[in-house]
């Protein structure tokens, strides 16, 4: 009910407050000891890739986002001027020198001066002031001269003043240059054009010109104000600075309203059509007073290079402070709006700002210090829930009611106008319109639960939402004097009891619950989820406080996001949350509330006062930065920098390589988005030992120890506070293989696993040679055994034939000498028989007798002398005797049969009587027979000739 008679009273009177903007932009001071350079700034450029470029009076610095370098010039003078061209080279000015800075292979900036390429004659500079980039020329420009050059950085020509050029400035693509006796001109084709009535300027000091049509055009004066030049001439702006102070500098910012820097009074913000809409001064936004340069970033945030440090504005954000800055002190809890004046309530009590008035200056309100929670208003009168009770305040007189303690909230009971119901530390009290006047009536009897969230429904039932006990309904009874209470918890539908508020939405009865918007239904008496949140809440999403515009735009805070729920022709809503990212961190963490001014704009409780807000739909959303990698460090064993992060060379399309032990290596990363040194977070991934990015986080670095050898790229990607991501940043490179795994040791170990191969090769053949050796000795002393075991088989064999054959001849000789024996025998029976035959004969006298006897000699003669039995001894003797007899004649072929027979009976070793008997001869033949055998063979006395033929 508070905001609709808010947006009532505001409708009506059409009073102009948020017209303008309120509070002061979000800002970031940095000091000189923060960048480490010097006190003064007097020139700002920012590259393609996001990064701020200083010319500061120790030379250039660099901001990344995260931190500070700074770059000398080669004589280490003041840098005055920085522009950046479309290759990205750094064109820079100062005391005695002037040229670029580019960024080598590693990304380190590297100074190259352009004053050698000067005429001789014209080297011994001074100061170099300001650097013009202008289509296909450069202007670098001294008291004296204004050196061109081509893109190509070549030496074009020069334009030398008359008397001495004052000052310089850029408007609308033009270049115009002030002659100190001569007056403004323009450069057109490498020289200088006086302008109609431009010698009105002649003896000012410019400032700035600000071009407002062809021949119209503001022009800044340091100590005389502003001024309108035209082709009929100079004549004083109707908008001046307050006070007369003097301008430094003035700019033209993207959305049309400029920026006038001071001496000692701060920034200016001025419309053509309004004049001043801003003034930023120390203790009102900006630490130092003294402006001496402008840059607007691609971000649409203005930079102000003082006198000593540097100044961010977000001016881009749709945000303002309102804050001890403006006048105003402690934490906010509740605004309002009533006749032209906002109204804050805060810690520290009620404060006023009059919106009708230029200046809107911050002033407390007398007795109301101590604890605010709520400010609205009824019939005129502003009502404030305070820690002491109620406060009226007419615009005059403050009243305090003595019968309550401390006051939540009010609003006008339902059916009843002359009544305004009010929430309290111990209860529900009512208060009655008395002559026009708002006075205490009672406490309303039967409930005294602390009532912080109250509201009420079309049918007058009243609603309130505990912190940790639940949801109450209250029913009044007719006299208004007693309630009813029914008491809904977890068992009627509710989550829990905890966390639940109730708030008026779209003319409906709404609670916020734990885990989503709740709604009555009261034909069952019960809760149940309301669908129409669904859409645009996740499960689980506390709303901590709601406000509807009369346009239908859903305001919120969550535990999580704050937003807006943008009201749409089809009767849906556009959530809209990212940017209030930029917010969160600084709400009321107390009692967070939002209070609504009019359409499309509301006041946040802060930490710190108030942050304004305006729903402006056409305004550019904040742009996505790029990543940038840069440092990259190798750490192993101490930090050794090899890339410095300058431009484009951290997108590396070749791999740098590296050596094995240098395999430690860290990389620092940035996004030059600005004044989110803490809020924006980064992913990384190393490709070739990560699958994937990791978790994002807000560190800045990351290192990687004991890398194998291998290609690896590295990917760092960005998110900046409102969701977006910026562009990814990569670098390549290859950790090499140690000695013992590189190519050339993989080939000496080819070469010595192929050796090791050949001469386990040989070892192996050499060992089966051995081992084959062995073996064959093996078989050889096996087969040598068995040839022994063979021969010895054989020798048994041989020995057994020979004892056969010994046998045998054994037998033979058995056999020839029983042979011999019988023949022996036989002849000398016979010889016997022939001896008796003979004797008979000749005995006997009958011749008869005789003849038959001597027939009987004759017979047994022939069989002693037959050969055929001796034939027969031969052959068995040789079979014996190994042919004895064959071999002995052979040898001796003149030896006689007689003598032959000797010879064999002699090897029979017979004796001599025995070899008579066979040779059928004396003894004393046989003796005679030896003897002539003797002869025969040749032998001497000694030797035997029986021995000898038995060798034979």
């Amino acid at each position: 009910m508070k905001y609709t008679l808010i947006f009532f009273l505001f409708l009506t009177l059409g009073l102009p407050a948020a017209s303008q903007n309120l509070g002061l932009p979000f800002s970031k001071f940095y000091s000189s000891e923060e960048y480490q350079g010097g006190i003064q700034n007097f020139s700002i450029a920012q590259s393609e890739k996001g990064l701020i470029y200083v010319a500061n009076n120790f030379g250039l610095l660099e901001y990344d986002g995260t931190s500070w370098r700074k770059y000398s010039l080669p004589n280490s003078t003041k840098v005055r001027d920085v522009v950046i061209d479309d290759s990205g080279r750094i064109l820079t000015s100062g005391q005695a020198d002037f040229g670029y800075f580019a960024s080598d292979k590693k990304g380190s900036l590297e100074f190259f001066s352009l004053i050698d390429k000067l005429p001789s004659e014209l080297r011994n500079i001074n100061e170099v002031w300001k650097i013009f980039k202008a289509h296909d020329r450069i202007y670098f420009c001294t008291v004296d001269y204004i050196f061109i050059f081509n893109n190509a950085f070549e030496y074009v020509g020069n334009i030398k003043s008359y008397s001495s050029f004052e000052s310089y400035h850029l408007a609308g693509n033009q270049i115009y240059i002030n002659e100190w006796e001569k007056g403004l001109h323009i450069i057109s084709k490498d020289s200088l054009l006086p302008l109609a009535s431009g010698n009105d300027l002649a003896g000012k000091m410019l400032s700035g010109v600000i071009s407002l049509s062809q021949d119209q055009r503001l022009v800044f004066t340091r100590d005389e104000g502003i001024y309108l030049h035209t082709v009929s001439g100079l004549k004083k702006w109707r908008y001046q600075l307050e006070g007369g102070s003097k301008i430094n500098k003035a700019f033209r910012l993207k959305e049309g309203s400029i920026a006038v820097g001071t001496q000692n009074d701060g920034m200016y913000l001025i419309n053509e059509l309004e004049g001043v809409t801003q003034h930023l001064h120390k203790g009102n936004g900006i630490q130092n007073n003294t402006i001496l340069s402008f840059f607007e970033d691609i971000g649409g945030n203005l930079w102000m290079g003082h006198n000593n440090g540097i100044t961010l504005l977000e001016l881009n954000l749709p945000f303002r402070k309102i804050d001890q800055y403006s006048g105003l002190e402690g934490t906010g809890y509740d605004a309002h709006l009533l006749q032209g004046r906002l109204y804050y309530g805060t810690n520290d009590g009620v404060y006023s700002q009059n919106l009708n008035t230029p200046s809107r200056n911050v002033s407390p309100l007398s007795q109301t210090e101590g604890q605010v929670y709520w400010i609205s208003d009824y019939q005129g009168d502003l009502l404030v829930g305070h820690n002491d009770g109620a406060i009226v305040y007419d615009g005059d007189r403050l009243d305090k009611t003595q019968e309550t303690s401390g006051i939540w909230n009010f609003q006008p009971l339902k059916n009843h106008p002359n009544l305004v119901l009010s929430g309290g530390y111990n209860g529900l009290f009512l208060f009655e319109n008395q002559n026009g006047k708002l006075r205490f009536k009672r406490k309303l009897q039967g409930f005294n639960e602390s009532s912080r969230i109250v509201e009420q429904d079309e049918d007058g039932t009243i609603w309130m939402a505990h912190g940790y006990k639940g949801v109450y309904k209250l029913l009044l009874d007719d006299k208004l004097e007693n309630v009813t209470v029914q008491h809904y918890g977890k068992d009627q539908g509710l989550p829990s009891n905890l966390l639940n508020s109730v708030w008026k939405i779209n003319n409906r009865i709404l609670f916020t619950t734990e885990i989503g918007v709740y709604s009555y239904n009261q034909s069952s008496d019960s809760f149940e989820k309301d669908g129409m949140f669904s859409a645009y809440f996740d499960e689980g999403t506390i709303i901590t406080s709601m406000a509807e515009d009369p346009l239908g735009n859903i305001f919120y805070i969550a535990s999580q996001e704050v937003g807006v729920l943008e009201k749409q022709i089809n009767g849906g809503y556009l959530k809209n949350h990212q940017v209030f990212n930029k917010i969160k961190p600084l709400l009321n963490d107390d009692l967070q509330n939002l209070a609504l001014i009019q359409s499309n704009e509301v006041l946040f409780a802060a930490k710190e006062g108030f942050i304004w807000y305006r729903l402006d739909q056409s305004k550019p959303v904040t742009p996505a930065y790029p990543t940038l990698i840069r440092s990259i460090y190798l750490t192993n064993p101490s930090d050794s920098l090899i890339y410095s992060g300058n431009y484009n060379s951290s997108n590396n399309d070749e791999s740098i390589s590296y050596p094995y032990e240098n395999g430690n290596i860290r990389f620092e990363f940035s996004n030059p988005v600005p004044n989110q040194e803490n809020s924006t977070q980064f992913q990384v991934w190393l490709e070739g030992l990560e699958s994937e990015y990791g978790e994002w986080s807000n560190r800045r670095d990351r290192a990687y120890t004991n890398l194998r050898e291998g290609d690896y790229v590295f990917h760092v990607r960005s998110k900046n506070l409102y969701g977006e991501l910026g562009e990814e940043a990569r670098f390549a490179f290859t950790i090499l293989p140690p000695w013992y795994r590189s190519t050339w040791a993989y080939i000496i170990y080819g070469l010595m696993v192929i050796s090791g191969i050949y001469s386990s090769y040989q070892w192996i053949e050499k060992r089966n040679k051995l081992k084959t050796a062995k073996i064959t000795s093996a078989q050889r002393q096996a087969l040598k055994q068995k040839e022994m075991a063979l021969q010895d088989s054989q020798a048994e064999i041989e020995r057994l034939q020979t004892e056969k054959l010994e046998n045998q001849i054994q037998s033979k000789n058995k056999e020839l000498a029983s042979a011999t024996m019988h023949l022996i025998n036989k002849n000398g029976f016979i010889n016997h028989v022939k001896t008796g035959v003979t004797s008979v004969i000749k005995k006997t006298k009958n011749q008869e007798v005789k003849h038959e006897l001597e027939k009987v000699v004759q017979s047994i003669e022939k069989n002693i002398a037959a050969d055929a039995d001796w034939e027969q001894f031969e052959i068995h003797f040789d079979q014996v005797h190994g042919d004895f007899l064959y071999r002995f004649k052979k040898r001796y072929d003149n030896l006689s049969p007689q003598e032959i027979k000797l010879s064999a009976y002699l090897r029979m070793n017979l004796s001599s009587k025995e070899i008579a008997n066979l040779m059928n001869i004396s003894t004393r033949g046989i003796e005679i027979a030896r003897y002539r055998l003797r002869k025969k063979l040749q032998l001497e006395r000694s030797e035997n000739l029986q021995e000898f033929i038995l060798k034979f």
